[in-house]
């Protein structure tokens, strides 16, 4: 008994849980470092959104209604949801590029953590860990995460109703189901209805593997439903019921309504395309996006963004569905690939098919689809590597894979062309392993890191990119150039961009423009196609990028002490004076300054009461809606020139 008390005790073993959550760690610091390292590199990002947070940092009506200025005079063209974390992170840390990118580049990391736990549950940890590197290492998803666009925001709230779908889904959970309601709920009010897709593959899902009666499903598929409505509605009901003489024009709608916005411009319209607001943009893809039809996410413009790993999560998704035929009605591992496979499915065919205005960094909500099957039906797969078929069937998704990556690398022939034979190398090493058939340890996991970098190195590589670029304004992608894309300078925009407008800051490539100026500034004279530029105030850059205000003009409006500093047609000028000036500025008919708000009259009005001090001419105002007013200012107004801008002093 001596001896055994005298023993030595054995070294404690690390806790499992903690060995268990390691990888997870891991995981997450990677994906925190990848959004977040030099994020003040992208300035003010997206201006239009980011003088929107510093209005609502300044005013709690401007924080209520998502203003564009803290004066109120309209919105922006989307609900505040997205816009209510960055301004409460401005309020808090004071407004700054980094105060208000840290939560977009934090949702990320929260995305990443859930798509883990949601896959975790059905498929284990080692699928789990793949799909949350997969969507870590999205090109478009690190695009998004670290700017201020709204799609951060709707993709967190996404996923987190799929993690709660997958918990109701387990034992038929009630609150569960209503709480995936409430989340995609404010998923709406993040972009409305492109919140809404994958509602189809949350019902069916439900529908189809929920572990109770008929009858009870569909009740608790109806309390969800109210949940959505409450949820999404409450704010459309606030801004309908809200007398609209005491609260901003709604941006993007035609008759001052947040339920027109959302079932037009942000909605139906940009699927069904037209002109004007109720078109939701320009017809026929906006000039965005490609051509319209399956192949459009596999072109130029988004395949680099987001389909490096599509046709295997489509692959994989038929294939488990195969293995999984056979099942219990409830079986979780089929209900988990009918979720993400409807969620991808009908996401990519909406996308695929929209005639409305579309950007390629819409992509970035496909993502966590491609991620979940990739790892759930890649697991599915892996189970049937003891069989020929099964390892059949690994080696020609890899092998699918590895072709993809060669076609998108050689689109941008420029950037690391060694990468291409690097990752045909590392696809020849896994086909070789896994038809060896060999089952050990060892070969199993010699077969799946060479598997996972022969589907990773591309967008790896890209995501990197994008961290290290630099990205402004509302046209903005992932990666390097593209050859054949419609942005710069892979051949224009035909006839001419959009509406006339640059796209500035958003182009890819190395960082630079063909004429050697840095990418998030504006070159002088035409875009390319013919289309000359127009800048909303005659001051350059591009939609949503912020251009810096003369000094002269800065302390003019810093000096106006009126309700607006000052006034001009669109937001792409107001927004930049607004976050140079720290004052209030009107956008004349919001983002593109076609909106009816102001009319004549109602600006008159504003004039004769003294709220607004200046008005900042336009180059193009005959090009724009709300082109009387820029007519009656200056038949009215003696014009000057400060900071090279032309000036209408509205108190003369």
């Amino acid at each position: 008994m001596t001896a055994t008390l005298d023993r030595p005790a054995p070294a404690p073993a690390a806790p499992a849980p903690v060995r268990r959550r390691a990888p997870l760690t891991i995981l997450l610091v990677g994906t925190a470092v990848l959004h977040i390292w030099g994020l003040d590199a992208n300035g003010w990002a997206n201006s239009y959104y980011a003088a929107a947070v510093q209005a609502m940092s300044q005013d709690w009506t401007a924080f209520l209604f998502g203003s564009l200025d803290s004066a109120n005079a309209i919105t922006v063209d989307k609900p505040p949801a997205s816009l209510w974390a960055m301004a409460l992170s401005a309020r808090i840390l004071g407004f700054s590029t980094w105060s208000m990118l840290v939560p977009q580049a934090l949702m990320g990391v929260g995305t990443v953590a859930l798509l883990h736990a949601a896959v975790r549950r059905v498929a284990g940890p080692g699928a789990a860990l793949v799909a949350g590197t997969v969507m870590a290492l999205t090109p478009v998803a690190v695009l998004m995460f670290r700017f201020n666009n709204p799609d951060a925001l709707l993709v967190l709230l996404m996923v987190g109703a799929a993690y709660a779908t997958v918990r109701a889904v387990e034992r038929a959970g009630t609150r569960w189901s209503v709480l995936a309601g409430v989340l995609i709920g404010f998923a709406f009010l993040a972009k409305m209805l492109q919140g809404f897709l994958v509602l189809p593959a949350f019902v069916l899902v439900y529908l189809v593997a929920a572990p109770t009666g008929l009858r009870r499903r569909l009740w608790q598929l109806l309390l969800a439903g109210v949940a959505v409505v409450v949820s999404a509605g409450w704010w459309i009901a606030l801004v309908e019921l809200w007398p609209a003489d005491s609260r901003p024009y709604i941006g993007g709608s035609e008759t001052n309504s947040a339920l027109e916005l959302a079932l037009g411009y942000n909605g139906l319209g940009r699927i069904l395309g037209g002109s004007g607001n109720m078109g939701g943009g320009i017809g026929g893809g906006g000039g965005f996006g490609g051509t319209v039809g399956l192949t459009r996410l596999f072109g130029s413009n988004f395949g680099g963004q987001i389909s490096w790993l599509l046709p295997a999560a489509l692959a994989l998704l038929v294939v488990g569905l195969w293995l999984t035929r056979r099942a219990p009605r409830t079986d979780p591992l089929r209900a988990s690939l009918l979720l993400w496979g409807g969620w991808t499915v009908v996401t990519g065919l909406v996308f695929s098919f929209m005639e409305g205005t579309i950007h390629e960094y819409y992509s970035v909500a496909l993502a966590p689809g491609i991620a979940a099957l990739v790892g759930v039906g890649g697991h599915a797969l892996w189970q049937q590597r003891s069989t020929w078929r099964g390892r059949a069937a690994l080696a020609v998704v890899t092998a699918g894979t590895a072709a993809w990556a060669w076609v998108l690398l050689g689109r941008s022939p420029d950037f690391l062309p060694w990468l291409r034979w690097v990752v045909v190398g590392l696809a020849v090493v896994a086909v070789a392993v896994l038809l060896l058939g060999r089952t050990g340890r060892r070969a199993g996991v010699v077969a799946v890191l060479v598997v996972a970098l022969t589907g990773l190195a591309g967008p790896t590589a890209y995501a990197v990119q994008t961290a290290a670029t630099a990205h402004t304004g509302s046209i903005v992608l992932a990666g390097p150039t593209v050859e054949g894309g419609t942005g710069f300078p892979g051949g224009g925009f035909p006839g001419g961009f959009p509406g006339g407008d640059l796209p500035a800051g958003g182009l890819p490539g190395d960082g630079t423009r063909p004429d050697g100026a840095p990418r998030g500034t504006a070159p002088t004279g035409t875009v390319p196609g013919g289309g000359a530029m127009r800048g909303g105030t005659g001051m350059g850059g591009g939609p949503g990028e912020a251009v810096e205000s003369d000094p002269a003009l800065v302390a003019l409006l810093q000096d106006a002490g009126t309700r607006w500093a000052a006034a001009t047609v669109g937001a792409q000028g107001a927004a930049g004076l607004e976050l140079s000036s720290g004052t209030a500025v009107m956008a004349i008919g919001g983002f593109t300054g076609s909106d009816p708000a102001p009319t004549l009259t109602e600006f008159r009005g504003h004039v004769a009461s003294g709220e607004i001090r200046y008005f900042i001419g336009s180059t193009d105002v005959g090009g724009r809606g709300n082109s009387e007013i820029a007519a009656w200012v200056a038949a009215t107004y003696t014009a000057t020139t400060v900071g090279g801008q032309t000036v209408y002093d509205l108190a003369g």
